[in-house]
């Protein structure tokens, strides 16, 4: 019999567990019963071929339409021309001197076909796919698993086909003995679960659809169980720490700062600020996730709360993914507090403090002076990139931690900064993010926050207009695009030019496929080319810190006409007068960054305008993503797009680390109530047993589902 931890070549042969290791990262027993199906089909059913994407590895049931065969012409040798079919859309295959398979793939035969997808002549096609014919001819010589009359479709690549895939599980299923549930039964019981053993038969080779179903909805049970387990652990550690207060100060900078603001809060920035001044008021540290689009006012939000620690006395830190966005918001703070925040300085306020930034990047002299004003607490608020968290920082007292555009950054450095407090305590921390986040994703990804959200439409916004660029189809549109620039500067304002890339990468072992574009090659082609005679600068992370400064200050004072950057511009970058944005390889960037992005303009009087430009095939699930852009300017509407068109196990980076995803079946979108009744059991559990240690099924589940070594992490923090 075989067990979950057992090694594969005993039970399938080395050849054929070398295979799958190398094609798949398939090691154990357990590694293949988690190699879900990603679909299923019934005989007679067809696959949908809309939404292929080039690059992947596909496999499709579908029906042979025709076949035909020609000479190479360049070599002697044939093609064989095959279209195979869903009913509604068609798909090239080709296979190279193979002319003898012209026999058995007659017309009117379904079969399923694995292989990558290419382009040839701008049309999608499988080329030398493998096949498995299911023709009442072949169904002697058929997988057994094909017989059945639910067929599981698998993830496969190149060498390991989805049927071969299906054999394996086949061998495995007959000799498997799970032995003892992690799950307890009671709460499998109080939860109408069936067992581990019986879930993992019926997800691979189910009697039935019912079977199928109960089968999927355990092992969605497992998945938000390990991950609702490890935060309610981060959690119970969380509030368990102490923390100081920072109760609000009458007469002190914060109402000072609410009696100079030129504008009235809105009422969600009356009421999350109450929240959090409740939570700086408590001697448990505050972790709270802030959401808000760009423009809503999270910012106003934050410095009052900052303001709020630093009249307690205590210090407040500010951490910015980039050193373009640190600077920004230094200068940003300064500007809204004014003689508020010039301590020290000629023309302070009588009650006021001090702004300090700290880079990474900055010379000796000036470093040296940002370090002893943040550990002297002659500074009040420190704004810095991830060098605030490096032991050589030492704070006075460190209060607050506002932490912005959290999705830059891993879980270990937001708990590096909640170990920084004062005499064994935990400064309060404060998350911000511009990227609108779905309800249940909060829950998951970030399940240790409390979630406030600004929802209010940011105030004196114009419209921006989207539009697709499909330069494959219409080559035409590039040059318009640059015409469309040129005539934005012309009426007097500005545009940046976004590439994926800086350009001194080292090169890509990936020949199938161009390098995406880059600064430095793209800025001097404009200036040489479609935008000859347009002032242009080019701005990428890894430029000296000033002269980024020097190149955003000029871009914002109207000295430089066209920005040619990466996403450096994706957060905290504000130009009014910066009215189109030209996105080029916009494919490689996701939903939420491309809405980041082209919140850089129209933030103005006058319209914005975004150009998408890309090369990728309509039909692809690429191009989707991008119409969904064009589509809308509502960013929680696109995170739900987004969440549907892409892999939702990517979005767990923050919570694990490893080649594998800790979410398989389980959908972030469509299993709300799963999430929600795992959350609420975890909370259970764990305030009962914070260390699993009556439970050790439930902490060895936490370590198969997700990561064992960033789990361990989590458990520690």
């Amino acid at each position: 019999m075989a067990g979950l931890r057992d090694k594969l070549p005993l039970l399938l042969g080395a050849k054929t567990a070398k295979a799958l290791s190398a094609a798949l990262d398939i090691e154990t027993v357990s590694d293949l019963l988690r190699h879900y199906p990603r679909r299923y089909a019934e005989r007679g059913e067809l696959t949908d071929i809309a939404g292929l994407e080039l690059g992947e590895h596909a496999t499709v049931l579908a029906r042979i339409e025709k076949i035909s065969k020609r000479r190479m012409k360049s070599r002697n040798g044939t093609i064989l021309d095959m279209v195979i079919t869903d009913g509604k859309r068609r798909l090239a295959c080709a296979f190279f001197n193979q002319a003898w398979r012209e026999k058995e793939l007659a017309p009117g035969k379904t079969g399923l076909f694995a292989g990558k997808v290419t382009a040839f002549r701008d049309t999608l096609q499988l080329a030398n796919p493998e096949y498995e014919l299911l023709d009442a001819e072949r169904e002697a010589e058929a997988v057994d698993n094909f017989l059945a009359e639910i067929i599981p479709v698998y993830p496969a690549a190149q060498g390991m086909p989805t049927w071969s895939i299906a054999k394996c599980v086949r061998q495995v299923l007959d000799v498997l003995e799970v032995g003892g549930d992690p799950m307890p039964e009671e709460l499998r019981k109080r939860h109408g679960l069936p067992g581990l053993e019986r879930a993992l038969r019926g997800i691979h080779r189910p009697e039935d659809w019912a079977h199928l179903e109960t089968s999927r909805h355990r092992l969605k049970w497992d998945e938000a169980m390990a991950v609702q387990l490890i935060f309610a652990q981060r959690r119970h550690s969380a509030v368990s720490r102490p923390a100081k207060a920072s109760p609000h100060v009458d007469g002190g900078l914060l109402d000072a700062f609410d009696k100079r603001l030129p504008f009235d809060l809105t009422a969600g920035q009356r009421a999350i600020g109450e929240e959090i001044a409740a939570d700086l008021s408590s001697e448990h540290p505050m972790n709270r996730l802030l959401q808000g689009e760009v423009g809503s006012g999270k910012t106003v939000v934050a410095l009052r709360a900052m303001l709020q620690a630093v009249d307690s006395g205590r210090q407040a830190a500010m951490l910015a993914p980039t050193e373009v966005l640190a600077a920004q918001h230094a200068r940003s703070l300064r500007e809204m507090l004014g003689d508020l925040g010039m301590a020290g300085e000629l023309g302070a306020a009588e009650k006021s403090t001090r702004i300090t930034l700290l880079t990474g990047s900055m010379g000796a002299k000036e470093r040296k002076k940002a370090l002893l004003e943040t550990v002297s607490g002659e500074a009040g608020i420190i704004v810095g990139t991830h060098a605030l968290i490096q032991d050589t920082v030492q704070f006075a007292d460190l209060g607050l931690v506002v932490v912005d555009e959290q999705h830059r950054f891993g879980v270990e450095q937001r708990d590096a900064l909640r170990s920084r407090g004062a005499d064994s305590t935990s400064p309060h921390v404060l998350v911000m993010t511009a990227t609108p986040i779905p309800r249940t994703v909060a829950m998951t990804v970030y399940g240790d926050l409390e979630i406030s959200a600004l929802r209010e439409m940011p105030v004196g916004r114009s419209p921006i207009k989207t539009t697709v660029v499909p330069v494959a189809e219409k080559p035409a549109w590039f040059d318009r695009v640059w015409q469309r620039v040129s005539e934005e500067v012309g009426k007097g304002h500005q545009a940046y030019v976004v590439c994926p890339r800086i350009g001194d990468e080292p090169p890509s072992d990936k020949s199938d496929k161009r390098p995406p574009l880059a600064v430095l090659d793209v800025a001097p082609d404009l200036a040489n080319g479609a935008l000859k005679g347009l002032k242009i600068a080019a701005l990428h992370g890894r430029m000296p810190t000033d002269e980024k400064d020097a190149v955003m200050q000029a871009f914002g004072a109207g000295k430089v006409e066209v920005l040619v950057a990466t996403t450096v511009v994706e957060v905290g970058v504000n130009v009014p007068n910066a009215t189109a944005m030209v996105i080029l390889d916009a494919d490689r960037f996701g939903v939420s960054q491309l809405h980041q992005l082209r919140g850089r303009v129209g933030r103005g009087s006058v319209p914005g305008l975004c150009l998408l430009v890309t090369e990728t095939l309509d039909g692809t699930s690429t191009r989707e993503r991008l119409a969904a852009v064009e589509s809308t300017t509502d960013g929680f509407e696109l995170s739900r797009l987004d969440l549907e068109l892409r892999r939702e196990g990517d979005i767990l980076g923050a919570a694990q680390s490893g080649k594998r995803s800790g979410l398989k079946l389980l959908s972030l979108l469509r299993d709300e109530d799963v999430i929600t009744e795992a959350r609420a059991q975890a909370q259970e559990i764990v305030t009962a047993d914070p260390e699993l240690a009556s439970l050790p099924g439930l902490a060895q589940m936490v370590a198969d589902v997700v990561d064992l070594e960033r789990a361990e992490y989590l458990e520690k923090s």
